[in-house]
């Protein structure tokens, strides 16, 4: 069934040319991937098969779902029409909207993640990231999108507890919110530490809130629907930013801009608290808009970049750390670890808070979440894609010196070398030593957590691309930065949606409090959900065994049970609204989900090895201080005892989060089968229908027939 009133479209000869041709190359890439041995291959064939595979699954797979299975209505006003309130419902124009969710989307997942499972090689990543988004990431974004819209920008927990009941539904919205405090506290980690003592960095990014208020502004009130007007503006004004940034970093000003840990902490709790409680129009959107300009423009760029430049592969496609378990980045074998490593590039539980959070309440027309929900997971994939190639273009033996930690290869150059050499790859002390002076850095040596192997990635495609090797360290410093930009937008939209869910979660017990942009609800929930945040974020900063790095070891974990929820909410809804026989597109990766999520948290509470175990790394901590040992990380017996806290709560949350998720899918079969056996006792929480007076396109381009449309409205006036 197509979506009401639009036309059927036949394809013609030159259309099918052009798809057989788009499905050759992506075809070509992945035979070149899987079937070489030993040989290197160019990242270039990695780029086809992400593509090729990108075009095939929005044109035919996604377009397919919104028609057939969700059946998007043009002619259904949506929450943004019906309760624009000018404060979080707000129509908004499709593409500042594509580019508010992408940024919103897009944190430090698909840059992080890939770039720590290619100890595993870029095989195993590169197949997940693909397939995983096709047939699952982009799926689950673009459905919930879909029914949130339809039940009034309902949060993902609050339209779990209407739809599965009371009991499946507090598990869902308790998981849900607990989860996101662990992902905004962790988001808001990186960027204190990617921004700290960077005059660059931290300048940049805060011209960006100023020109978006200004860009909101002007959309608003000077030039309402100018959006190319406005684009131009902002971008003119970002690329300013990102140059006056580096003179700053020159110039006397940089002691202003060069801040502490603990004033970061101070600043973004502020930026957090102002961002969710201002109307969505004057800084959130226009600011994630302008962010996914540098996003896509630095992704694409780069994409140019290995498609100029050929570089090889040199990472093994799989290495004999994927069936071990025992690598020096992070324990555990490629089942499942690899699937909890790699989040966001594939499927992500954070992005249902933001399709049922923010997005649900700014879209305009329904046949828009195809393009919203489905294409930006799509964006968000290619950028985990090439996060991962340049992981994989380097040496092997600088990639595993830079994410190994000091424990594992001391803290010079020699025993780095060394120790790189035990792991099967060899890179001499020179060597180390003159890839940090490349980039006009004091050591890269275990420099942990992803983002600085994928800047080093970057500055060599750049670098050889504009500027030649005497701008490796401009592009490097800069790589840093977009990273912390790129997290940045998904934590002020997180604060906000964190918002919505927990005024829904009280609204429950006080009905005004449901009001999402009911004055006294918004401000104390906002302040209630950045102080919950703020405050493991301090103590992180200030603590570095304590606070968010309590918690950070269970990340990856937590954010896929919050898709398993997801996914069950969205199964669910497909069966109890009369389309059980496509609840397969929800359900198969719902299963694969839980299959790989509980056999993680399993591990992660029972195994016998300290590295994978919390409670087995508790009772060797614990032994060792009844020995009077230290054991590193510790460096001190009060450290030791940190340790030992921090094992006894990850294992204990990993227990509990993966019990709230049985309980969720548990109760969930029960509401679909108690619907199949009589389903006319069946109630679902949908919004009435009202007819949509707003006239506007699906995707980024008008068609033929919707321009014609454009037209006859713009004549018939107001």
């Amino acid at each position: 069934m197509r979506p009401a009133g639009q036309p059927r479209t036949t394809a013609s000869p030159r259309k099918i040319a052009v798809w057989t041709a788009v499905a050759l190359v992506g075809a070509a890439g992945w035979t070149l991937l899987a079937l070489s041995r030993g040989e290197e291959v160019s990242a270039a064939w990695m780029v086809a098969a992400a593509l090729g595979s990108y075009a095939i699954g929005y044109r035919f797979y996604a377009r397919f779902i919104a028609t057939r299975v969700l059946r998007v209505d043009r002619t259904r006003a949506t929450p943004a029409e019906r309760l624009n309130d000018g404060v979080d419902f707000h129509p908004t124009d499709r593409r500042v909207l594509l580019g508010h969710h992408f940024a919103a989307i897009a944190g430090a997942g698909p840059l992080v993640g890939p770039v720590l499972a290619a100890q595993m090689g870029y095989l195993p990543g590169t197949i997940w990231i693909i397939v995983g988004v096709v047939f699952a990431g982009a799926v689950q974004d673009m459905v919930v999108l879909f029914f949130s819209t339809r039940r009034d920008g309902r949060s993902l927990g609050q339209m779990a507890r209407e739809e599965i009941g009371v009991f499946g539904g507090a598990a869902a919205l308790l998981a849900a919110f607990a989860i996101m405090i662990i992902l905004l506290g962790v988001l808001a980690l990186i960027i204190v530490n990617a921004l700290a003592q960077s005059p660059w960095g931290t300048f940049s990014i805060g011209m960006t809130i100023p020109i978006a208020l200004l860009m909101g502004f002007y959309l608003r009130v000077l030039r309402p629907g100018r959006v190319t007007e406005v684009s131009l503006i902002g971008v003119a004004l970002l690329v300013l930013a990102l140059v006056a940034g580096r003179w700053v970093a020159d110039s006397s000003w940089a002691d202003a801009f060069t801040l502490e840990p603990k004033t970061l902490v101070i600043w973004l709790v502020a930026y957090g608290f102002i961002a969710s409680v201002l109307p969505v129009w004057t800084l959130l959107a226009p600011r994630d808009y302008l962010s996914t300009f540098m996003k896509i423009g630095t992704i694409g760029l780069l994409a140019v970049g290995v498609l100029v430049t050929l570089p090889n592969l040199r990472m093994d496609a799989v290495t004999r750390f994927a069936g071990r378990g025992d690598g020096p980045v992070f324990a555990g074998s490629l089942f499942p670890f690899v699937f909890i490593t790699i989040a966001c590039g594939a499927l992500s539980g954070f992005h249902a808070l933001i399709s049922s959070g923010t997005t649900p309440k700014m879209v305009q027309k329904e046949t828009q979440i195809r393009m919203i929900g489905y294409g930006s997971m799509l964006m968000e994939s290619f950028v985990a894609v090439m996060a991962l190639v340049a992981a994989s273009i380097i040496d092997p033996g600088l990639y595993f010196a830079m994410n190994a930690p000091a424990g594992v290869i001391g803290d010079t150059v020699q025993s780095a070398s060394q120790a790189v050499a035990h792991f099967g790859y060899s890179i001499s002390p020179d060597q180390l030593a003159a890839a940090a002076r490349a980039v006009e850095e004091h050591t890269l040596l275990s420099r942990t957590g992803g983002a600085p192997t994928l800047a080093v990635g970057v500055a060599d495609i750049f670098s050889q691309v504009f500027g030649g090797a005497g701008m490796k360290a401009f592009w490097y410093h800069f790589a840093i930065m977009f990273e912390a930009l790129f997290i940045l937008t998904a934590l002020d939209a997180g604060t906000r949606v964190g918002r919505f869910m927990l005024q829904d979660m009280l609204g429950n017990l006080y009905k005004p409090l449901r009001r999402v942009s009911w004055k006294p609800g918004l401000v104390l929930c906002s302040a209630a959900v950045v102080a919950l945040w703020g405050y493991f974020l301090w103590v992180g900063v200030h603590e570095p065994l304590g606070g968010i790095n309590q918690l950070f070891p269970v990340f990856g974990i937590a954010n896929q049970l919050l898709a398993a929820v997801a996914l069950t909410v969205c199964t669910t809804l497909l069966v109890k609204s009369g389309r059980v026989k496509w609840a397969w597109i929800t359900g198969v990766p719902l299963a694969w989900d839980a299959v790989v999520t509980l056999t993680a948290s399993w591990q992660k509470v029972f195994s016998g090895d300290p590295k994978v175990g919390f409670f087995t790394q508790r009772a060797v901590y614990q032994d060792a201080i009844d020995a009077g040992k230290v054991l590193p990380p510790a460096k001190t017996m009060d450290d030791m005892h940190t340790v030992v806290t921090n094992s006894t709560v990850d294992g204990v949350l990993s227990a509990v989060l993966a019990l709230l998720i049985v309980v969720v899918i548990a109760d969930a079969a029960r509401v679909c089968v108690r619907h199949l056996r009589n389903p006319s006792a069946t109630r679902l929480s949908e919004a009435p229908y009202v007819k949509s007076a707003i006239v506007a396109p699906a995707g980024l381009v008008a068609s033929k027939e919707e321009k014609a449309e454009l037209a006859a409205a713009e004549r018939s006036g107001p």
